[in-house]
């Protein structure tokens, strides 16, 4: 067997501005956020929604959070949290359930908001009641 090394990664100049090879396809995230491995994307996010983690292991950052803010990092601190938790396998969803230490929770769309079943009721997706959603400092 044979080993050939490749093109390098090393950064470049374009035009003036120094760039890298490394990407995460169409959705490179967002260049004033760096989390090494989880692209960050800004985009618009409904119902007050700041961050999503998602199961690709991006994360989506609510384009109304302030760059730089102290708002921004508790957001990424939070779905970071997210990612690692379903990297460990302690946490997964599809849409129809939200899988939690090996018990799942049904989900579904009610009245055009995302639901889960929590403790014999429907709660609103994102509640700080559910497990998965209780922070190491408490949000």
């Amino acid at each position: 067997m044979s080993f050939k090394l490749g093109k390098g990664k090393s950064p470049f100049a374009d035009r003036g501005e120094i760039k890298t090879k490394h990407g995460f396809g169409k959705q490179g995230g967002d260049a004033d956020v760096s989390v090494p491995g989880t692209p960050i994307v800004r985009r618009n996010l409904e119902g007050g929604v700041m961050g999503e983690a998602n199961n690709d292991g991006s994360i989506y950052l609510s384009d109304k959070v302030e760059p730089g803010s102290s708002e921004e990092r508790q957001v990424l601190m939070h779905e970071m949290i997210h990612q690692k938790d379903m990297k460990l396998g302690k946490l997964a969803y599809n849409d129809d359930s939200i899988k939690w230490n090996g018990e799942t929770f049904p989900r579904k769309t009610m009245k055009g908001k995302d639901m889960i079943m929590y403790e014999g009721e429907w709660t609103e997706a994102g509640h700080d009641t559910f497990p998965w959603e209780k922070m190491p400092w408490g949000h």
